[in-house]
């Protein structure tokens, strides 16, 4: 799957203009917040935010910066996982998803070293990573996909249950995010 369709599949998930009273995210547009949209350097109206816009930055903000495209690279259903958590959550918590994973998996650092919990993809994450799809084969990515979903799911929870006013998209967030 490319960046391309990715960003296409978020774009039509998350719909057009929206300003929901409960949505700490405020007025967005294409799931893009007006937060940063004005950090991107936008100044207009949330409701005229630009498609293409939106696009580029997703893939630089979502997909280039924090290295999602060097995950694809060796596994690329995992990250398409993880940029659609990125994009939820931001980039960080999906990728200190990644690391809390991939530290969980090595039995005891005996098949790869504990990576640092910093939320960045950089070469030690990338070790792991390439060392854990090498020692458990084909499974190893799915099973990836299956804890970074396990890890989302119960951030949502926690959400709702600290926030009610996040229960009004608990169940969106779960039919929608997870699996």
């Amino acid at each position: 799957m490319t960046i391309d369709r990715l960003i296409d599949e978020v774009i039509d998930r998350e719909g057009g203009y929206s300003d929901h009273p409960a949505d700490r995210g405020g007025a967005t547009r294409y799931g893009i917040t007006e937060r940063i949209a004005r950090a991107e350097g936008y100044a207009g109206d949330m409701r005229h935010f630009p498609r293409a816009q939106a696009v580029q930055l997703y893939r630089r903000r979502y997909w280039l910066a924090p290295g999602f495209d060097q995950v694809a690279r060796r596994a690329p259903l995992l990250a398409a996982e993880l940029f659609d958590t990125g994009v939820n959550m931001g980039p960080t918590v999906a990728a200190g998803f990644l690391q809390r994973t991939l530290n969980a998996l090595n039995r005891g650092a005996r098949d790869w070293a504990d990576v640092t919990l910093d939320s960045t993809i950089g070469t030690r994450t990338l070790a792991a990573l390439d060392a854990m799809l090498a020692s458990r084969g084909p499974a190893a990515e799915a099973v990836l996909v299956k804890a970074i979903n396990a890890l989302q799911g119960e951030r949502y929870l926690r959400l709702a249950e600290t926030r009610p006013a996040n229960e009004s998209f608990l169940y969106g967030w779960l039919a929608q995010r997870i699996g």
